[in-house]
């Protein structure tokens, strides 16, 4: 499965989604325009995720996004723009690992998931950034596919050991720094022991991950990229321009899924 990992190196049904009778109305949130060579593509931004939504309507105020490529193009899983590296680059750039400078705190929602044409947050992985945080600029648009429901009932099981490992990871982190904190040797069999129990005492309190019934239908109607549920900030939704991102997302492309043409893209803040 595909992740989001900023490379430092290089249901209802289609036309209730288009129209986004969703849980809040469009003109409580802040909506946006995405356009581009293929049409536009119209996002609303959620204000249970204020960080990235300030963040985003900020850049696309200053320009930020002006002239900037989706340099990262996967059928049936996403398009990626957002490094400010893109605008211009040559065809041999490496792409990918671009910012303004700084990253913003993980805003994960439950509540919102990678449906066909979630707008989230870009990031590094969990190896070298355990709290999740996002890109400070780069997003990506979900293409996504759709999956039976008991290929969903698997995924749950993957995302959970997923959940698992990371937290383990990171609580024997901690454990090995407080002993060598000390002056004392880790007993690293100890510290084993001790960060699995108190992962599973985390989970036995907050339970297990489980996609909701709402996942379940779109997911296995429309579509998306359910095996990111959980390690991204999903911040909005487009609400106008699916066929768009259809459209960006089956362009030939070359090395590290750059697309062969460039797609580039300007955003504008819509009156609501």
């Amino acid at each position: 499965m595909h992740a989001l990992f900023l490379v430092l190196l290089p249901i209802i049904s289609l036309s209730c989604l288009e129209t986004n009778k969703t849980d809040n109305k469009v003109e409580d949130n802040i909506m946006v325009r995405i356009e581009t060579v293929y049409g536009n593509i119209d996002i609303k931004l959620y204000n249970e995720t204020p960080l990235h939504r300030d963040n985003f309507v900020k850049l696309v105020k200053e320009g930020f996004y002006e002239d900037l490529i989706f340099h990262r193009v996967i059928e049936n899983f996403m398009i990626q723009g957002g490094d400010p590296g893109s605008r211009g680059a040559g065809p041999d750039a490496r792409l990918g690992g671009g910012g303004p400078g700084y990253t913003i705190p993980a805003e994960i929602n439950d509540a919102f998931f990678h449906r066909k044409g979630a707008i989230a947050a870009a990031r590094q992985g969990d190896n070298v950034n355990p709290e999740r945080e996002s890109s400070g600029s780069q997003f990506y648009l979900v293409k996504g596919t759709v999956f039976p429901r008991e290929q969903l009932s698997q995924m749950e099981s993957q995302i959970n050991d997923r959940q698992v490992q990371s937290m383990t990871s990171r609580i024997f982190r901690e454990l090995e720094r407080e002993a060598i904190n000390s002056e004392t040797q880790p007993d690293y069999k100890e510290i084993s022991e001790k960060a699995s129990a108190r992962v599973d005492d985390h989970f036995r309190e907050a339970g297990y991950f489980a996609f909701s019934e709402r996942q379940n239908e779109i997911y296995s109607t429309i579509g998306g990229t359910p095996h990111l549920d959980g390690a991204y900030t999903v911040f909005g939704e487009t609400v106008n321009g699916l066929d768009v991102i259809d459209k960006i997302a089956e362009v030939e492309t070359g090395p590290a899924d750059r697309p062969v043409s460039d797609i580039v893209m300007s955003i504008r803040i819509l009156d609501n």
